[in-house]
Parts: structure tokens; sequence; C-alpha cells
């Protein structure tokens, strides 16, 4: 299964909309918002773009909750089952015990790829451009063998998105 993973939207539109048709056109089967997502139209680019997702807030999104009940929004830490594997989604990296396959988390603006013990520890870096002139997002891909991580990043300058491979093998249930 490919999941799309993006973070730190904060008020760019158009680079969360660049991000989100980035992922699509990559494949992802699922979308998951790491938090600091700041307008409701990010929100809606996601309930809107054909597949399921899920969003978490971020220290940036209490106003949302007035609209939480129109979109697959949680809060953190939030745990749940995709593709045979238990996820902890959350934006702020304070619970980062492995209580989960894959933890997943925003807030730094930075890209974290990190395998240890059995558990990775994923942070899709800052799809808004805010701390340095790139958007960032990646895709998480499982198989029954592996965690494939994809980065994938946009110089402003630039219309296409660089990637760079990971691979990790799974420990077996």
């Amino acid at each position: 299964m490919k999941i799309g993973l993006l973070s730190d939207t904060h008020k760019k539109v158009e680079y969360s909309r660049q991000v989100i048709d980035h992922l699509l056109a990559e494949g992802a089967e699922f979308l998951i918002h790491c938090g600091d997502i700041v307008k409701e139209e990010m929100l809606q680019q996601l309930k809107t773009c054909g597949k399921r997702y899920v969003a978490v807030y971020g220290n940036n999104d209490p106003h949302l909750a007035a609209v939480h009940n129109r979109y697959s929004l949680v809060q953190e830490p939030h745990y749940f089952k995709l593709a045979k594997t238990k996820f902890k989604l959350m934006h702020l990296p304070f619970y980062m015990a492995p209580d989960a396959q894959i933890v997943l988390f925003g807030h730094t603006h930075t890209f974290e790829c990190d395998f240890k013990n059995g558990t990775l520890y994923l942070n899709p870096g800052e799809a808004c451009a805010r701390s340095k002139p790139v958007s960032e997002c990646a895709m998480l891909e499982i198989t029954d063998d592996t965690f494939g991580v994809t980065q994938y990043s946009r110089p402003l300058e630039e219309e296409t998105f660089h990637a760079r491979h990971f691979s990790f093998e799974r420990e077996s249930a």
C-alpha cells in the first residue's frame, strides 16, 4: 500500500495542492497530514482528492475544532491500523515511545526517517517551505516484507519534485 504523507502546510494553500497532486500522481492510496494544517481549505483539498485520508491537529490548529465533524481530523496521539500495520500519528514529537510499528509526526519542519528496533519514525518535512525554500512530502510504501520511504522535495524555483529512497526490512509478526 502507498501512503502519501504531508505536514506543516500552514497558510500555503498552493504548495499544499501541489504536494497532494504529486502524491496522488505517484500512486498514493491514502493520505496522512501530520498537523499544522492551519487553513480549512487544506482539509477540503484532502477531503475532495478522491482518496481516504486522516489529519491530526497541530499546535497551530485549535481553531479547526469548529469544523472538526466535517473532516477526518483527530487528536494526538492517534493510533490506527492500515495495511496490517499499527500506526501512531501525532504532530508534536513528544510521544516518541515505540508503541507502534510506524510513528508519524511533524512540527520540526525537517524530514526525518529513522528505523530503530523495529519501529519506523517518520516526519515528511514541511510542505509550506517556511524554514527553507523547498516544499517537502513523503510516500510510505508498505509490503509484507518492507517499509519503503521516498522523500520528495521541490525547490520553489523548480516545477518537479526530486526523490530520495529508503528501505527497511519489517520484523516478522
